[in-house]
């Protein structure tokens, strides 16, 4: 089965981090695609669309190679677009989904972003020194002291690659505008999310839980970037789901 991988706001593939070694591991006979969405890693010279819809279609032409039915594991704004793409796939063109953190327009605007948050956000996008930025998304984003190595890591990423503050103000817009059509885009769907997240609530989660009967696994005390804290309980909840699918 072929996995595509899909971050969120101003993130790109290298943010994964060891994730996608992880899940590999876990599931050896799986293949897993890191993609990045427009504005950001390797299409960071492209503009980013400021609007959901039509950044799933970039993300799509993406993937023309790979062969269907795949699976989507998408974190925060990435599983916005994944949401997006289960609603607008051709039938049996995704077979599993997993959505990591994400919210939608289900859910009232300070559960989607923590109040007091959106200031902070908007002052991170449009920071100059890369290195305190970083480390301070860090740790907006995460709930575990980020290593020195690895605040060197994003910066390394941001300095090879950076997403321009246009870009981030218009996945920021996307994001904030999006809502799902009202179909169940999948009879059955994962929903993982941490009671610790300190910007997106995880009860948005539970919106999605509620409205279309798919399974949620919530974690007490993890943060945002569930996949860089704790990667094993995610490997964990996926291999129980898969097994009875």
């Amino acid at each position: 089965m072929h996995w595509i991988l899909l971050r969120g706001l101003t993130r790109e593939q290298g943010h994964w981090g060891a994730f996608p070694e992880q899940l590999k591991s876990a599931f050896p006979e799986h293949d897993f695609h890191t993609v990045d969405l427009p504005g950001t890693g390797v299409h960071f010279h492209d503009p980013s669309p400021d609007n959901i819809p039509a950044i799933r279609q970039a993300v799509r032409r993406q993937v023309d190679h790979i062969p269907r039915p795949f699976s989507i594991l998408a974190l925060s704004m990435g599983g916005m677009v994944a949401l997006d793409w289960a609603q607008n796939a051709p039938e049996g063109e995704i077979q599993h989904l997993v959505l990591i953190n994400t919210s939608s327009g289900f859910s009232p605007p300070w559960r989607r972003m923590r109040p007091g948050v959106w200031p902070r956000v908007v002052r991170l996008i449009a920071r100059r020194e890369l290195f305190e930025r970083e480390r301070d998304i860090l740790r907006l984003t995460s709930n575990r002291e980020p290593s020195l190595e690895l605040v060197k890591q994003w910066y390394r990423i941001q300095r090879q690659r950076p997403v321009s503050p246009g870009n981030a103000f218009r996945q920021l817009s996307a994001a904030a505008r999006y809502t799902p059509g009202k179909k169940r885009p999948m009879p059955e769907a994962l929903l993982l999310a941490s009671q610790g997240d300190r910007l997106v609530h995880w009860r948005c989660s539970s919106v999605l839980e509620q409205r279309w009967q798919w399974t949620l696994k919530v974690h007490p005390n993890a943060g945002h970037d569930l996949p860089l804290d704790e990667p094993e309980w995610i490997l964990r909840q996926m291999s129980d789901w898969i097994s009875r699918w």
